[in-house]
């Protein structure tokens, strides 16, 4: 019998503590998939290269030296060290390609688990979205009310602070008052 190798298992957080939101997308860079699949970036990037019809823009793409800057300051020191090219993101998409660019069954493990993180995410911003859509018709319809409720803030406002009527003044009078 052959001998299977344990594959490790990683738990969620540390999987989207990877994903950052790029140019609209949720996207992993190229180091950190490569650190999950336990492989160099290097070897990540060479098979991409060699696969690359099956990595069209919306799957991947090239950081620019302002978007790199911005993200090395979000995640405060840098842990790219000596960097000398900018990291490729890769969509959900361009994730779920490398499956069948990295043939080892890390590679397939982590995918699975990656694709199921971006699935949780896509589910969690439809709910999301769901609950803003409600708020947007409660708004409305304070809108649409907003007379009715004008008047109940009018009518509270002089229950606090009733008018008053000046009074006529107390005491001596000089002469140059009336």
């Amino acid at each position: 019998m052959a001998k299977t190798k344990k594959i490790t298992v990683l738990p969620d957080e540390a999987i989207i503590s990877k994903i950052y939101f790029i140019r609209g997308q949720k996207v992993m860079l190229d180091k950190d998939l490569a650190e999950l699949y336990n492989v160099t970036t290097s070897n990540l990037n060479k098979a991409v290269r060699r696969n690359s019809k099956r990595f069209p823009d919306d799957f991947m793409f090239q950081l620019t030296q302002k978007e790199f800057k911005n993200l090395i300051f979000q995640n405060g020191t840098s842990s790219w060290g000596g960097t000398r090219k900018m990291p490729y993101a890769f969509t959900e998409q361009g994730v779920s390609m490398l499956s069948s660019v990295l043939n080892s069954d890390t590679a397939v493990e982590v995918n699975i688990r990656i694709i199921r993180i971006f699935t949780k995410f896509r589910e969690m911003l439809l709910t999301h979205k769901d609950i803003l859509l409600k708020l947007e018709q409660l708004e409305k319809q304070v809108i649409q009310n907003s007379g009715d409720i004008e008047m109940i803030f009018l009518v509270l406002k002089q229950l606090f602070n009733p008018l008053q009527e000046p009074r006529p003044r107390i005491g001596f009078k000089r002469s140059d008052e009336e």
